[in-house]
């Protein structure tokens, strides 16, 4: 073998070591990135899975390139403000089958213009902030909760509009109308508009109000007089009881004398 074969097969040699060496740091640097607990994989882009991780809280070390999240069948309760704003390749993210009560106003912000899938099913969640899914332009889907209907979810739902599924899926479990719970809430947003009742309640706690007073006042007034009646009537009485003065003979004589 000359020389230059020789310093060909070296450099091939040196080549293939170089770029084994190469894709094991990349590997050791995608796998120390990856959550506790959680399984990494690139497909589309970076694929996190957190499902069974008996996790309690949404892990903060997420991988910013992430492009799918499943955080589902755990024990969540909450969902901080700003948690994935670094996200900003976030397409899907999945928190269904968790123990999540209440979706605040800046839960998805950094991610709600981004996001493409939403799974909120299957959550113990009652009520949203009134903001919560501003420029939510995901499929979202928040079917099996216990919602609380009422003027705050009708806005937000309506703010939803052209996701009509998400409407029809809403379950009332309590509501400010007691009529409506058990219902689907679609078809309570068509039979009252929620966030009229405040005040259509305070108009007619004033009307029950103001006719109190005026029963009230009325009554006063027919007491008295039947009382000033009924005190005329005894002292009429009282002096119709009073002997009446008679003249006494002696003082008839003087009279008669002096004339």
């Amino acid at each position: 073998m000359n020389l230059v074969d020789l310093w060909l097969t070296r450099s091939l040699s040196m080549c293939l070591l170089l770029q084994s060496f190469v894709l094991m740091i990349l590997c050791f640097h995608s796998a120390s990135m990856c959550p506790k607990g959680c399984l990494c994989s690139h497909s589309g882009g970076l694929n996190v899975s957190c499902s069974n991780a008996n996790l309690k809280e949404i892990p903060t070390d997420i991988p910013p390139e992430t492009v799918s999240l499943s955080l589902d069948s755990n024990q969540i309760t909450s969902i901080p403000n700003e948690i994935f704003k670094d996200l900003v390749q976030l397409k899907v993210l999945n928190l269904s089958k968790n123990a999540i009560e209440f979706i605040d106003e800046y839960s998805f912000k950094g991610v709600a213009e981004t996001l493409q899938v939403l799974d909120l099913s299957d959550n113990q969640i009652v009520s949203v902030h009134e903001n919560a899914f501003n420029n939510l332009k995901a499929r979202a889907r928040i079917a099996n909760n216990p919602w609380h209907c009422d003027c705050t979810l009708q806005q937000v739902l309506r703010s939803m509009a052209s996701n009509h599924e998400t409407a029809s899926n809403v379950i009332c479990k309590t509501a400010v109308l007691d009529e409506h719970a058990g219902r689907a809430f679609l078809t309570n947003a068509n039979d009252a508009d929620l966030c009229n009742l405040p005040k259509r309640t305070t108009d007619y706690a004033m009307l029950v109000t103001m006719f109190g007073w005026f029963t009230m006042v009325i009554s006063y007034v027919v007491y008295y007089v039947r009382q000033n009646q009924e005190d005329a009537r005894r002292h009429l009485e009282y002096l119709k009881s009073l002997p009446s003065r008679q003249k006494k003979p002696d003082e008839a004589d003087d009279i008669s004398t002096v004339v």
